[in-house]
C-alpha cells in the first residue's frame, strides 16, 4: 500500500510546491501575524489543514504545538495527526473541521470583530443557551489542559472556531501552551492584550494555573456581552461576580484552579 501524500510522509523540500502537488488547495492563509502560511488542502477526497513555519520563531511555535498535543486531548481540541520536516522548517497536518474563527488578525489589518456579519458579531447574537454551550465547551478543554499540567498562553478569539451549523466549538493554534508554572523570561508573552493577565507582561514573573483562569475569565466576559465595549454583558449578576474574581488584578485573589472557576461558573447557572 502507498504511504499517504500527507500521514505518510516525514520531510518534504518544498511545502508549498508539494501540497500543491498531491492535492487541490481551496484556501490558503498567508498573511497571519503568527508568520505561518497555512493551507486547506483536497487530498483523495479529503480536507485537511496544513501549517507551515520556516522563520526560527514560527518554527519554533510548532515545535512547542506538538508538545501540547502530545499531552492533552479533547473533543473541543481540533487533533494534531501528524507534523512533516521541511528544507526550511515544520509542517503540521490537522483534519479541516467545519467553523469560523471568532476573530482572524492578519499582518496587513486586524480584520473586525464588531461587523455585522463577522463570526464575532454573529456569535455574540446567539441564544444565550447556545452561547453557554460554546463557554462550557472551552472551560471543559481547559479541564483538561490543567490536568495535563499545562497553562494558557496566547489565548484569544482567534483560536477559537465555531460552527454556526452544529453549534458547536473547537479551540485551535493552541500552540504557546506550555507547561506550567514557570518563570516569563521575556518582557511579554504572546497574546492579545484583551485577554492576558497582568503577570504576562512582567519579565520575572510567576505564570501558573492562575494566569489561565484569569485568561478564561476574559473569555467568558467577551464572549457573554453583545459588544467589545462590555457594557452590555448578558450574563446574570452571579455570572459576572464569578468572572470579576476570574479577573482580579492579584493572582492570589483568582479562583485558585480552571477546576474551581469551572465549578462556581456552574453553580451560578
Amino acid at each position: 500500500m502507498m504511504p499517504h501524500p500527507l500521514l505518510g510522509v516525514a520531510h518534504v523540500a518544498n511545502l508549498d510546491a508539494y501540497v500543491a502537488d498531491i492535492g487541490t488547495i481551496f484556501r490558503a492563509f498567508a498573511d497571519q501575524d503568527s508568520g505561518c502560511v497555512s493551507y486547506g488542502v483536497l487530498v483523495e477526497g479529503r480536507r485537511w489543514f496544513v501549517k507551515s513555519a520556516s522563520v526560527p520563531a514560527a518554527v519554533s511555535s510548532l515545535r512547542r504545538a506538538v508538545s501540547v498535543h502530545l499531552a492533552v486531548t479533547h473533543p473541543a481540541i481540533t487533533p494534531l495527526l501528524h507534523s512533516i520536516t521541511t528544507d526550511e522548517g515544520l509542517a503540521l497536518v490537522y483534519p479541516w473541521v467545519p467553523g469560523e474563527v471568532l476573530y482572524h488578525p492578519t499582518r496587513s489589518h486586524q480584520g473586525g470583530r464588531t461587523a455585522p456579519y463577522s463570526p464575532m458579531a454573529r456569535f455574540r447574537g446567539l441564544p444565550l443557551p447556545e452561547v453557554h454551550a460554546a463557554l462550557d465547551m472551552i472551560l471543559d478543554a481547559h479541564l483538561a489542559v490543567e490536568s495535563a499540567g499545562l497553562v494558557a498562553v496566547d489565548l484569544y478569539d482567534g483560536c477559537m472556531l465555531y460552527d454556526f451549523e452544529e453549534q458547536r466549538m473547537r479551540l485551535c493554534d493552541l500552540d504557546e501552551y506550555r507547561q506550567g508554572p514557570f518563570t516569563l523570561d521575556a518582557n511579554r508573552l504572546p497574546g492579545s492584550s484583551r485577554y492576558m493577565a497582568p503577570e504576562e507582561f512582567v519579565r520575572g514573573s510567576l505564570i501558573d494555573i492562575r494566569t489561565t483562569v484569569f485568561n478564561l475569565g476574559r473569555a467568558l466576559r467577551l464572549l457573554l456581552d453583545a459588544g467589545d465595549d462590555e457594557h452590555q454583558w448578558r450574563g446574570t449578576a452571579s455570572q459576572l461576580a464569578i468572572d470579576n474574581k476570574a479577573t482580579c488584578k492579584e493572582p492570589d485573589q483568582r479562583f485558585p484552579s480552571v477546576n474551581a472557576l469551572t465549578e462556581a461558573w456552574h453553580e451560578a447557572l
